[in-house]
Order: structure tokens, then sequence, then C-alpha cells
């Protein structure tokens, strides 16, 4: 039964209405009951639920909604018939302009809460909803109805079965479903096969299929039948789960080709790139403008090139620190290609690397750390080099707030923010802050 409106403090089982005050990272949407917090999944501001209770913390409660009483003012029906059983898109029932407003918000709120306020003007640049993953990770589930093909109910292992993804452009649904519909024939396999991943060209053409399964790898070429029911595959490969890892290329190229900024890169389907076809130069050339021109760049977290090869195009010396083994011998092939030899790929940890690496005069940085973001321990060595600017690029508001803190603590203040959306739909945001000593 619903709470009783005297009631002081909410328990795991009470039901309650609630208006969503705001929306907050992670897609939860905040309200409060007597005061007391309610974390609420997927809902938006300005929507009133009836929320059930899961889970008290300290300072918090978290719910879900049971029903949506009242839509807020950015609610919309979902474009995607999955929704809300797949967890891929936490804002598909939410306008696109009101996407881009409430991740203004949550990022301004976020670097506001770790002590890093940004009291300029936040520019989110837009994408078209549809079709812009070039890379995708899809799950394989098992049940009694059969096999599936998709991504995971939120909060759950259970598979939605997508005969479509919109995220996904037309040439990757079908090589998805294709892949699956040879699966299918192979029932001895099902359990076998965790999962596959998909990369494409930004301009399509280019488009490789990794098969995650748990076989030896002198067996993963048997698996070249799955490639089969995908005919439009330039490339297929299996990483095997045995005892010991590996990734076989089975047929075709494992790479893919992207052209950013007159720069020629590949990127083979097991290194990082960023995901977004329609913002990736845009993204690119962020960074490679906020970068000075005049003295030595270090790019941390390098990839594949992309942002070390276009500013050696333009004239810098670089140095693109990578650990990843895949990712820096694309670099090493893209400069290689492209004659440009003011690149040095360094295969190292970033904070291992930063230690060896002698400091010179006039150093700019670029650094584009995983969600976890640079942490302490990489902020404090590149402080203590007093480069001349570091450009950030994180994924990550929450990690973003607390390593700008970092900075600010040694000296280094944003005067640049960009923001960029390369996941719409989902609460993931992309943010380009530039930071100089003494502003």
């Amino acid at each position: 039964m619903i709470k009783a409106q005297k009631a002081t403090s909410l328990t795991p089982g009470d039901v309650v209405e609630l208006r969503v005050e705001k929306g907050v990272y992670r897609g939860q949407g905040l309200a409060r009951h007597e005061g007391q917090v309610v974390f609420i999944p997927r809902a938006l501001p300005g929507d009133r639920v009836r929320a059930r209770i899961e889970s008290a913390r300290p300072g918090y409660v978290e719910g879900v909604a049971e029903a949506l009483l009242e839509g807020g003012p950015d609610r919309r029906p979902s474009p995607c018939p999955y929704v809300p059983r797949c967890g891929g898109c936490t804002y598909q029932e939410m306008t696109y302009a009101g996407q881009l407003r409430l991740k203004e918000s949550i990022l301004r709120e976020s670097l506001a809460r770790a002590g890093a306020p940004w009291a300029g003007v936040i520019e989110v640049a837009p994408s078209p909803e549809e079709g812009w993953r070039m890379r995708a990770s899809l799950h394989v589930g098992v049940a009694a109805s059969g096999l599936s093909l998709g991504l995971r109910r939120e909060g759950t292992h259970e598979v939605v079965d997508l005969a479509r993804c919109l995220q996904l452009s037309e040439a990757m649904n079908l090589a998805a479903r294709g892949l699956k519909g040879a699966l299918e024939a192979r029932p001895d396999l099902w359990r076998k096969v965790r999962g596959i991943d998909l990369a494409e060209s930004p301009m399509e053409g280019d488009l490789v299929a990794v098969v995650a399964a748990d076989v030896e790898a002198h067996a993963a070429p048997s698996l070249a039948f799955l490639a089969e029911g995908a005919p439009g595959l330039s490339g297929f490969g299996v990483l095997s789960g045995g005892r010991a890892k590996q990734f076989l290329a089975v047929r075709g190229s494992p790479h893919i080709r992207a052209h950013v900024l007159g720069v020629s890169l590949r990127a083979h389907v097991r290194s990082f790139f960023q995901g977004n076809r329609f913002l990736v130069e845009a993204l690119a050339r962020a960074v490679v403008d906020l970068v000075p021109p005049g003295g030595p760049v270090l790019d941390l977290y390098a990839g594949v090139g992309l942002f070390a090869l276009p500013l050696a195009a333009r004239g810098d010396t670089v140095a693109a620190f990578e650990i990843a083994a895949s990712a820096a011998d694309d670099a090493v092939e893209n400069a290689r290609a492209a004659r440009l030899v003011g690149v040095r790929v360094v295969r190292a940890d970033v904070a291992e690397g930063l230690r060896s690496w002698p400091r010179e005069a006039g150093e700019r940085i670029v650094l584009d750390p995983p969600r976890t973001g640079a942490g302490a321990e990489v902020v404090a060595a590149i402080a203590s080099r007093r480069p001349e600017a570091v450009v950030y690029v994180s994924c990550d508001p929450p990690t973003l707030g607390r390593d700008l803190l970092a900075f600010a603590r040694a000296g280094y203040r944003p005067d640049r923010l960009q923001a960029f959306d390369l996941f719409p739909d989902t609460f993931h945001l992309e943010t380009v802050v530039r930071l100089v000593p003494g502003v």
C-alpha cells in the first residue's frame, strides 16, 4: 500500500508517489520524500511516478517506478520497441533536445560536486540518434525460448534479442542477424559463444565481426562457418576463451579504416577507437585546435593515433603512449603509412612512461583515459612536468571532476570546455577540457 504522507523514513517495500526533480548521472531520476532523497532509474525530470523502494542506504534510498502517473515535459514515446526492457538506451523516452539540456546540466553539476565548477557556457555538439555506432558488443543468451543476441536487460544477465538496434547501421544489423542465424543451426555451440563484437568504418565499407567463444585457439577456424551467414563482412575473427585467450583472424582483414582530418587511420577490431561515426572528426578537430602549437606533444592513452597523427600532420613532434598491443601496432602502421616521421609510438603504461620519458621545455599534453579517469598518480606526474597546456578528453563527468580538482591543486585550471554527444540516447557524454597553468 502507498506510504502515508506522515512517514519520516522510507524502507524497502514501501510504495510512494513522487515527483522527479532532476536527472543525475547514470540515467537516474532524483526525487524527494519528506526530504529523503530517492533515486529512480529511467525516471525523467518532471515525471510523477509511483515507486517501490528497493534498498535503503545512508543518506538516500533506491526505488523502481511501478507506474508513470504523469510524464515530464521532455518525455516522448520511445522510437525503439525494446525500451524499457533493453538496457542499452537510458534516454530513449526523452526528446533529443531534452537529452542535450539534461547532459549539460549533469556535467555542470558533476564538476561542481567534485569541487571543480565550470562557470562558462557548455555547448553539447549533437549527433544523429540512429546508426551512430561504429563499434558494438552484443551478448549471447540461451533460454528455453531459444537463442538471443542483443543487449542485457538493465540490472540482469537476461539478454534481450534485438531484431534491429537503432544505434547500429543497417549493415551492422544485417550482420548481427546473419551471425545469429548461422549460430542457431548449431545448438551444440550456443553455450560456448559468449558474445559478438562488430566494428565498422565511419562511412561503412569495412565491417569486421569477432566471436568470443569458449574454445581452444586451435579450434577457432572451425567457427568460420558463422561468417557465411553474414556475407557483408570484410573480416571475421575469433577470440578464444581457452586456457590462453587469443585473437585469431579467420577470414579477411581484422581492421577497419577511417579518414580523420586528412589522415587515414586503421583500427584493429580489438583496438579502442571512438564509437560515433558522425562526431569522430569534430572531436579530433576540437582536440587538435585546443593544443597550442610550438612545442613537443605527449599523447597519453593514444590508441591508434586519432589525435597524435593529425597533430603530427600539422607539424608537431608527438610521443604517443599506448600500452594495448593492437592499438600500438595500429598507431605505428598509421604513422608509417602517412609518412609522419614526427610521431614516435611508446609502448608503455602511461604512469611508467611519464616517469621515464625525458622532460622537454614547452611540452603540451593530450590525455584520453578510460572511464576510470587519469587518477591521482597520472595527474601528479603530468603536473610535475609543468606543461604549457593539458587537453583532457573524458567520457565520465564524475571522474573528470575528480581529476580537474587534482589539477587545480597542482596549479592548472580549465580555460576551455566543449562537450560532444558521442552516445545519444544513453547517459554517457564526452567532454574536452583544456587546462593551463595559473588561470
